[in-house]
Parts: structure tokens; sequence; C-alpha cells
């Protein structure tokens, strides 16, 4: 039974709720804030969906429930290391703290985020064995029993879930300000294998459950892990697609053009007879 320590007649867990609606209240002041610009009505209520989405697995009945019920404990990983890591890479928080706040902490920021720390952490590479390697330490270690049972070891669990699925996310498909982004190539290879280890995992729980759990539960969750896990990651494609889409020309291809416009440029300053000149300018390799 997961034990649920109270004070003052109030269930601890509930003081999950300071932080999240602090982080929710500084949010929508950046919003609400004339620095912050055109900021799409979107953005904000991700920002807020996402934050739910990771209090509800943390505080209130779902905790309790999902400690005898191995479902409702897949789903309250496919809400916080997944749908609430990417409602809030949506939201762009990073983006909007650098526009609203002062001079002073927005420069400590651009220090943080520019830091050897922060560069490890914020690699794909990184982020997908946080990510996959939380959820193998979970499901397929005593941790999973302590997990059911302590709270803290409960809430320390969904921190790292949503900090790890946060960061796989915003590696591989965040928006946000990034002086170390990987690749295209880098981030599109470590999305494949990642889903691929996640339906690994989650045919393995299907085939043989955690210890205490039936196969009729082991069955269920692991389908929700399967298909629920399976539609996030398809949403994280997609944006990584429409990103790979509207992505501008390359320094390659703004090089040609820039060649291309000069030695047209110059054939009409010359007239006739630099015409082969030009010509020959604009067919040579950029």
């Amino acid at each position: 039974m997961l034990h649920a320590h109270q004070s003052g007649g109030l269930p601890v867990d509930l003081l999950l709720l300071i932080p999240a609606a602090a982080a929710a209240a500084a949010y929508w002041a950046g919003v609400l804030s004339p620095r912050s610009g055109v900021w799409p009505v979107y953005r904000p209520v991700a920002f807020t969906a996402g934050t739910a989405a990771v209090l509800v697995t943390a505080a209130g009945p779902l905790p309790v429930q999902a400690h005898g019920n191995f479902t409702l404990l897949a789903v309250s990983h496919v809400l916080a290391g997944m749908l609430g890591p990417l409602l809030l890479v949506i939201s762009r928080p990073v983006t909007l703290a650098l526009r609203t706040m002062d001079p002073v902490p927005t420069r400590r920021l651009v220090r943080v985020l520019r830091s050897i720390p922060v560069r490890f952490l914020a690699h794909p590479v990184t982020a997908a064995v946080l990510a996959m390697g939380g959820m193998v330490l979970m499901l397929r270690t005593p941790l999973f029993d302590a997990m059911r049972t302590e709270l803290p070891v409960h809430w320390l669990v969904t921190f790292h879930l949503a900090a790890a699925g946060y960061l796989w996310t915003a590696a591989l498909i965040g928006r946000d300000p990034n002086p170390h982004r990987a690749s295209l190539r880098l981030r599109a290879a470590i999305l494949v294998l990642t889903m691929a280890a996640h339906n690994v995992l989650a045919k393995s729980l299907y085939a043989t459950p955690p210890a205490g759990i039936t196969a009729e539960q082991g069955e269920a969750g692991a389908m929700v892990l399967y298909y629920a896990g399976g539609a996030v990651e398809i949403a994280v494609i997609f944006l990584m697609c429409l990103q790979w889409y509207r992505k501008p020309p390359g320094r390659s291809a703004r090089r040609r053009g820039s060649t291309t416009q000069r030695a047209r440029s110059a054939n009409r300053r010359n007239g006739p007879f630099n015409a082969k000149t030009a010509a020959a300018t604009e067919s040579a390799p950029g």
C-alpha cells in the first residue's frame, strides 16, 4: 500500500500543488507580459495541460490506485514520462523566459544553457539513456515494489520520468534556444532506436509481467505502454518531420544562390561582352 503521511489533516502529496501552481503562474505571467510579444494561445494551454498531466501522476487518487493496478501505473508512466513532457516542450518555456526576464537573470540563464553539464544532459544520446534507463529500472528492478509502497520513492521516480522525458523530447524536437543542438540525422536515429527499445520493453512486459503482477494486468498494462506510448511517439515523429520540411535551405544552398545572384548582377552590368564568363560562374559548384 502506498504510504501517504498527512500533516494537519491534508495529504502530504498535495504539497506538490505549490510548485506546480508556481510554475503555471510564472508561465502565465510571462505570457501576459508586454515583452512576450505575439505568443500563440496553444502554448500556454499546452504548458498548463502538461503540468497537470505530470501532477496527477504524483498527487491525488491516481498514484494510490495505481499501486495495485498495473494498467493505471502504465497510464501514469505515459502521462508523466511522455505526454506531459511533450506538451511542456511544445509550450517553449525557455523562449518565453528569455523574452520576458530582466537582463541580469537572462544572462545567467544563457550561461546555464551554454554550460557543459547542460550540454551533456541535453544531448540526444544522454537523454535517451536517462529516459529508457529509468523505465527499465522502474519496471525490472526492486525499485518497482519500493515505488508502489513508499511515497517518497514514488515522487522521485515520477520526477525522473518527467525530467528525462522532457530532456528526450526537447533534444529531439525542442524549439527553445539550444546552443548545442544535434544534427537532424542523429536526432532521427535516436528517435528510432528509442522507439524500438520502448516497444521491446512493452512486449517483454506482456510476456513476463513484473513480480506480483498477474498475467492479465501485465498484458493490459503492456498494451497501454505500447499503444498509448506509440501514439505519443508518432506525434514526436510528425513534429520532427514538420521541422525538417520547414527547415530553411542549408548553408551550401544559400552560398550557391548568392553566387548565382552575383553572376547575374555582373552580367547585367557588363553587358553581352562578359555573358560567357557570368554563365561559367553561375554553373560553378558552390
